[in-house]
């Protein structure tokens, strides 16, 4: 049985899509949730070099986590956070394999042809470089609205 679930979160909806699967799941099991956000070493060092003061990327990333937390917490489910800086699909792996997750679980964009080509597939990098099982939900935008 899973104990520990790792879920990236890219600050979009679609990423936030996995969220009430993880609440359903988390809160009966008694799994624990971390929330993880990755700042693009290349959007860290370009915050940086504009603002010429320390990267003011991770703080905001990190108050985007706080209340996701809290809404958590507040379900009965035990959750954290943490930001981390670098290559978004290596990150996640690496901190999977720190705070020993049994699981992986985000969404993927699901985008095709060009787009992909374009943007690449972070959950595609995640699954392939994972040494523990992930989870995958495909959402789309269109999803998003018509569930709501």
């Amino acid at each position: 049985m899973y104990q520990r679930v790792l879920v990236p979160l890219d600050g979009s909806r679609v990423a936030e899509g996995i969220l009430p699967f993880i609440e359903q799941i988390a809160g009966p099991v008694d799994m624990e949730v971390l929330l993880v956000r990755v700042v693009p070493l290349i959007v860290a060092m370009a915050k940086e070099a504009q603002a010429g003061a320390p990267i003011l990327k991770e703080l905001d990333a990190q108050g985007y986590l706080e209340p996701l937390v809290a809404s958590l917490k507040a379900k009965g489910v035990r959750a954290g956070a943490r930001v981390r800086i670098g290559d978004p699909a290596t990150e996640i792996v690496a901190a999977a394999k720190e705070i020993n997750a049994d699981l992986i679980a985000m969404t993927t964009h699901g985008r095709t042809g060009l787009g992909r080509l374009l943007f690449g597939s972070v959950a595609e990098a995640v699954l392939r470089g994972s040494p523990i099982p992930v989870f995958l939900m495909r959402m789309t935008e269109a999803a998003l609205a018509s569930a709501a």
